[in-house]
């Protein structure tokens, strides 16, 4: 491999550890001001809850990405069911039927995929890497 090549890949993995480390703390610093914001207003609601859980999926999904190198493309699936869910359960009273619907389908759909994805996991396996060999 050409040096300058080196040179741009090792510029790119120390940007990605950049941002990865940003990312991470801000995840932190998000709970910590949830945290906060519960006890201050001295009740914990399920929104809160949700928002929290949020947060542990984006640090999982950072942690997860350093150990292995790889992002589980489920991950950002789960993550985006969750919030549906903090969206419905805050906004449903203001919602109008058909955008309650929307959501739900929305829901329904990515959760489907998380099922297709995990089941072409376990019946069509990626092929061995030459690491893993």
């Amino acid at each position: 491999m050409g040096t300058r090549r080196k040179v741009g890949l090792k510029a790119i993995k120390t940007v990605e550890n950049i941002v990865l480390a940003l990312i991470a703390m801000a995840s932190v610093i998000a709970i910590g001001q949830e945290i906060f914001h519960i006890i201050k207003v001295g009740r914990v609601e399920l929104a809160d809850l949700l928002l929290l859980f949020i947060y542990l999926e984006v640090l999982a999904m950072v942690s997860n990405y350093v150990e292995s190198g790889k992002l589980p493309v489920r991950m950002p699936i789960y993550i985006a069911i969750v919030a549906l869910a903090r969206y419905l359960i805050l906004d449903m009273k203001s919602m109008d039927d058909w955008r309650i619907v929307a959501i739900s389908v929305a829901s329904i759909l990515l959760a489907g995929t998380v099922i297709v994805i995990r089941w072409g996991h376990i019946k069509l396996p990626y092929p061995p890497t030459k690491d893993e060999e």
